[in-house]
C-alpha cells in the first residue's frame, strides 16, 4: 500500500494538464494532499501550500507522488535530483509514469540504503486473461471522449458519487495512474499487452449484481491517433450499457497534435456508439459530459443549452454544475 498522506511533485510542468495527476488527487482525495513542490520554470499551481522536502516531512507528508503526466513519461535529470534528495529526507516515491522508478538504478540504490520504497502504479500486478466477449451480470459505463484529458475520469468519479448520495450502487473502476493513485485500486491499461487489454477490462468489471453499474474510467479517445488502442479495449472489454460522451469546446487541436482537428460531438456519438454494438448490442449512448473550466458560467450554460438542443441528450459539466443529469439517465435505463 501507498502511505498517505502525499507531497505532489509538480516539477517543471509547462502547464496546468500537464499535472492532472496531482489535480485530480487534489480534487478527489485532498485529505491525502499536505503540499506542493515546484521547481524553477514550473507553470502549473495546485493551489496549495508550496513545501519543502522538511517542511512537507514535519506537516505529515509520507509519500512524494509524481503529480505530472509529460509525453512518453520520462523522468529528467533535473527531476532525479529531487526525487533522490525525497528518499534521502524519508519519503517513499509513488510513480504513474512510463519511465518506471524501479528501472532507474540510482533511485533503487537510494532505496535501499534508505529503506525507502518505490511504487510504479502503471505496472499491472495480475496475469490477465484475453477478452472472450461473454456478456457479464450487472451494468456498466463508459465515458468516451473527442480528445484526451477532456474530463473522462472526472465523469465516472462525479457520476459514482451521486450515485452512491442515491443509495445507488456502484463502483469507480480505475484504469489509469491517477484513478489507481486516487481509489489505490485499478488496472494500469496503457501498460498491459496488447492482446490482454479487453480481457483485462472484462477482468476490473466481472459479474455483478443487476442494479449495480460499474462507472468505468475512459482513457484516450478513438480519434487521437497516439492512445486510440486504450480506447478501443474499454469499449469491447467494458461491454458498456451506456455511454457518456465528453468534450472540452475551447481546443483548437487535438492534445499534442497541432495538425488533428477535434471531431464533432455527432462523429463521435455514431462512431462510439458503432463500436459499443459490437459488444454489447443493447449498448446506449445517454448523455454529455463537458469540461467548462475554461468558459465564463454564462459562456457555459449557453453552450450546454444548444449541446442538449443539438443532440437531444442532457448535458453537464459534472465537476461544475453536478452530474444529476447523467445518473438520471442511468436511472431511467
Amino acid at each position: 500500500m501507498i502511505e498517505t498522506p502525499y507531497l505532489l511533485f509538480l516539477g517543471d510542468a509547462p502547464d496546468q494538464l500537464a499535472a492532472k495527476v496531482a489535480i485530480g488527487i487534489r480534487d478527489w482525495r485532498p485529505e491525502n494532499a499536505v503540499g506542493q513542490y515546484r521547481m524553477d520554470g514550473c507553470k502549473t499551481d495546485l493551489g496549495l501550500t508550496d513545501m519543502t522536502l522538511t517542511e512537507a516531512r514535519e506537516a505529515g507528508a509520507k509519500t512524494l507522488v509524481i503529480g505530472v503526466a509529460n509525453r512518453g513519461g520520462v523522468i529528467s535529470q533535473e527531476w532525479k535530483k529531487v526525487l533522490v534528495m525525497a528518499l534521502e529526507e524519508g519519503f517513499d516515491l509513488a510513480s504513474g509514469l512510463h519511465n518506471l522508478l524501479r528501472d532507474e538504478p540510482d533511485l533503487v540504490a537510494v532505496a535501499e540504503a534508505t529503506g525507502r520504497k518505490l511504487h510504479d502504479v502503471r505496472v499491472p500486478e495480475v496475469e490477465f486473461p484475453i477478452a472472450n466477449g461473454i456478456k457479464r451480470k450487472g451494468k456498466r459505463c463508459l465515458a468516451v471522449g473527442t480528445d484526451c484529458s477532456v474530463g473522462k475520469m472526472y465523469t465516472a468519479m462525479a457520476m459514482d458519487a451521486e450515485m452512491r448520495r442515491r443509495g445507488m450502487t456502484s463502483t469507480f473502476r480505475a484504469t489509469g495512474q491517477t484513478g489507481i493513485l486516487i481509489t489505490g485500486d485499478g488496472v494500469p491499461l496503457d501498460a498491459v499487452v496488447a492482446d490482454f487489454m479487453a480481457g483485462s477490462v472484462e477482468w476490473l468489471t466481472p459479474d455483478n449484481d443487476d442494479d449495480h453499474w460499474d462507472l468505468i474510467e475512459g482513457q484516450g479517445s478513438l480519434f487521437h491517433v497516439s492512445y486510440s488502442g486504450v480506447t478501443m479495449a474499454l469499449i469491447h472489454g467494458g461491454q458498456p450499457d451506456a455511454l457518456i460522451l465528453s468534450h472540452e469546446p475551447t481546443r483548437t487541436h487535438m492534445r499534442g497534435l497541432p495538425t488533428y482537428q477535434l471531431p464533432s460531438l455527432e462523429t463521435l456519438r455514431d462512431t462510439a456508439l458503432a463500436l459499443g454494438r459490437v459488444a454489447n448490442p443493447d449498448c446506449q449512448v445517454v448523455g454529455i459530459s463537458v469540461n467548462t473550466q475554461h468558459m465564463s458560467e454564462d459562456e457555459a450554460s449557453a453552450y450546454l443549452a444548444k449541446v442538449e438542443a443539438e443532440m437531444g441528450l442532457p448535458a453537464t459539466d459534472p465537476f461544475r454544475f453536478g452530474s444529476g443529469k447523467l445518473v438520471d439517465a442511468l436511472a431511467a435505463m
